[in-house]
């Protein structure tokens, strides 16, 4: 675990939006599709859903996926074309107890 590439991944708005939606995504998004190909939220949710659900360009929400998995703030998994993303709980935890003990 990196902090500092923690806190910069968490410094943007969008980022954080990303990572509570991913906490409970049936809240967020539509499970349904994904039952339908035999896959669930545990594996993660799709790139392209992510991004209608910011309204930002595919690029720019791209990149935010890949800050916040170089943080270990997320992890990914890719089935056939379509990448998924999910958050990495242990870094997640990790990183609240660092923030409790050393701030």
């Amino acid at each position: 675990m990196e902090p500092l590439l923690i806190y910069k991944a968490l410094s943007n708005d969008t980022r954080q939006q990303i990572l509570l939606w991913l906490k409970n995504p049936e809240n967020y998004f539509e499970e349904e599709p994904y039952l339908q190909q035999g896959i669930s939220f545990q594996v993660g949710v799709c790139v392209g859903e992510i991004q209608v659900k910011t309204g930002l360009a595919q690029s720019v929400i791209s990149n935010y996926l890949l800050t916040m998995k170089k943080a270990g703030l997320l992890e990914s998994e890719r089935i056939g074309r379509w990448t998924y993303y999910r958050r990495n709980e242990k870094t997640i935890q990790e990183f609240a107890e660092y923030v409790q003990k050393e701030l």
